[in-house]
């Protein structure tokens, strides 16, 4: 793995076009493996790794962001080769999980993507006002905010503020405008610099509400995609708003690419590459 990662070409995090595309596949070691209604639809890694190759093979792609397993198998299919490479951090959160929001971070360390010469790192940061376990995720994010820009490695905070639905238990996460105002607020005040802090944002319940939301903040940032179901030409329609406003660089998209409805990866990420 050491060989393959030495071996890697390297190149910018941001190129020419000042954007950014990434095709994220962390899902699975946070216990998350459903698409739409297919409950297990990335359990297969053979399949999923086809899928991942695909994407980054398509023109526009930059590079992908996954946990190290991930990575490791893509590393040693050679698919890494002039692509940003993103590890993801804390993954403890594990789907469902009673203790979902004590999100303990047990994916990649700064020191091991500085070792291997990744680019970037990202963490999730899903506030609770009423989960204490969030507490130990706040602190725990600001270190290794700090972390990472102490090896001068950019850094993608994804924040939310989420609640627990008292009937299910199941935690979701609250796309209201004021809500997502709030977690951005939260977000980018993290750690003792900013210098390498960036945002990886969903875009609002109303999306015409992007643009004040939008203004929390002068930190870079990107647009996620989460899991958009049969819906797939709406959640197009809301990145290509977004995506004028001055802050947002890009996109880092899984599910909806990696698992269209149509099942058509290369028409997925061509599509979203277009509206970059």
């Amino acid at each position: 793995m050491a060989e393959a990662a030495a071996r890697r070409i390297r190149r910018p995090l941001v190129g020419d076009s000042g954007r950014l595309m990434i095709v994220a596949a962390d899902h699975p070691a946070r216990g998350a493996l459903s698409v739409g209604d297919r409950k297990l639809a990335m359990a297969n890694r053979a399949d999923l790794l086809e899928r991942l190759c695909l994407a980054l093979s398509r023109p526009g792609v930059d590079g992908v962001l996954a946990t190290a397993d991930i990575l490791d198998d893509l590393l040693l299919l050679g698919a890494l080769d002039g692509k940003v490479v993103m590890g993801s951090m804390n993954r403890g959160g594990l789907a469902g999980a009673s203790f979902e929001l004590d999100d303990r971070f047990t994916g990649h360390r700064p020191e091991d993507m500085r070792r291997l010469g990744f680019d970037a790192g990202k963490l999730l940061l899903r506030v609770d006002y009423d989960d204490p376990g969030s507490l130990t995720t706040l602190e725990s994010t600001a270190r290794a905010v700090d972390a990472m820009a102490e090896r001068r490695l950019p850094v993608f905070v994804e924040p939310f503020i989420s609640r627990r639905d008292p009937a299910t238990g199941k935690v979701k996460n609250d796309l209201s405008a004021d809500a997502v105002t709030k977690s951005i607020a939260i977000a980018a005040g993290l750690g003792g610099s900013s210098a390498y802090t960036w945002l990886k944002v969903p875009v609002t319940e109303n999306p015409d509400d992007m643009a004040r939301v939008m203004e929390t903040s002068t930190l870079p940032a990107v647009l996620l995609g989460g899991d958009v179901g049969e819906d797939q030409e709406g959640a197009y329609e809301k990145w290509r708003g977004a995506l004028q406003l001055p802050t947002v660089q890009g996109l880092v998209v899984g599910r909806s690419l990696l698992y269209p409805a149509d099942d058509d990866v290369t028409a997925a990420v061509d599509t979203a590459v277009g509206l970059l």
